[in-house]
């Protein structure tokens, strides 16, 4: 008979016997390797309600702020005058629903500001502008939007220095013509672009922000079927109901038009921050190109331009990583 072996597990430095089952271990504590803005439509499309529980339950980032955002007045998401404001309080709802205490939960602009309006100092601006200024962390700062970039461009209008600080994650944007691998780029404007279009064009033509775009293309990419996503929030608690009748909600005004899927477009924003490798720590499991930053035109489309700036033109998304990563919190904290 052979002698019985004893190996080192991989996990944590557990021990186990050759042939028998691992003890488990529980997880050290994760230091935050990032500091976040979140920036999001709450009340609109409920992708960014997965996109926000997901973010406020991974350790491996800090969210310094949460921002609540419009979208297209009397949009059918939600047709009042106060979308941001909403936004922030639904946010803070499925906080509690998740046992989680968040950062500071604020209201963006309820609209974006007619042309030639000033800047404004709101809250929500003199936020963003005073956590892109902190010495006090050497994090770097993302900022992940998932809808318009109101907020954002009039932080930046405000205080130019902030750009190089930043590193804008936004899940919007047309087709880039090139990247499509044959399939015929759509004419019609992106929906988040066209949020507060003057604030993008901002962004891209008149910032030194560091930017990593998820178009329109990609972020479909995050296609789910409704009997998983049903059957991953069943087991999921109070906060697993909360996001499926939000689903529901919208699902039942379009019975004959949805299909069985969902698009959990916000997502990428949870895979190109908090689960980005482990080792030379990057967002390595989702392809995309770097190129110059070009020029927006009136209409979204792209204007080369040789000398802009670097940024990502994000590809792919690891759909695997990120929806089983979701999954796997979710049911983690409806048991703690």
């Amino acid at each position: 008979m052979l002698p019985t072996v004893r190996r080192r597990s991989v996990l944590a430095g557990s021990v186990a016997l050759a042939g028998t089952a691992l003890v488990p271990v529980a997880r050290a504590a994760q230091a935050p390797r990032a500091r976040l803005i979140l920036d999001n439509d709450y009340s609109g499309d409920p992708d960014g309600l997965f996109q926000l529980a997901h973010h406020l339950l991974s350790p491996s980032v800090t969210i310094s702020l949460i921002l609540g955002s419009h979208i297209h007045p009397n949009d059918f998401m939600d047709r009042s005058t106060r979308q941001a404001d909403h936004a922030a309080t639904i946010a803070g709802e499925l906080a509690a629903l998740l046992g989680v205490t968040p950062p500071p939960i604020l209201a963006g602009r309820n609209s974006a500001p007619p042309p030639g309006t000033p800047p404004e100092p709101t809250p929500a601006v003199t936020r963003i502008i005073a956590e892109a200024r902190r010495s006090d962390s050497r994090l770097p700062l993302y900022y992940c939007a998932g809808a318009g970039l109101t907020d954002l461009a009039e932080a930046l209008r405000l205080a130019p220095d902030i750009g190089r600080r930043i590193t804008l994650v936004w899940i919007g944007g047309m087709e880039w013509p090139d990247l499509l691998l044959g399939v015929p780029p759509r004419t019609d404007a992106e929906y988040n672009l066209t949020i507060d279009s003057a604030a993008v064009e901002t962004l891209f033509n008149a910032s030194d922000v560091t930017i990593w775009q998820v178009p329109r293309n990609v972020y479909r990419q995050l296609t789910i079927g409704m009997a998983e996503l049903e059957n991953a929030l069943a087991q999921a608690g109070r906060a697993g109901a909360f996001l499926l009748d939000a689903l529901q909600q919208v699902r039942a005004r379009f019975p004959d038009r949805l299909g069985e899927t969902y698009i959990l477009g916000d997502s990428p924003l949870v895979t190109l921050t908090a689960l980005q490798t482990p080792y030379e720590p990057d967002s390595a499991s989702s392809d995309y190109v770097v190129r110059p930053t070009p020029k927006l035109g009136p209409d979204g489309r792209y204007l080369p331009d040789p000398t802009g700036r670097p940024m990502r033109v994000y590809r792919t998304i690891d759909t695997r990583l990120t929806f089983t990563d979701l999954f796997a919190k979710l049911r983690a904290a409806a048991h703690t």
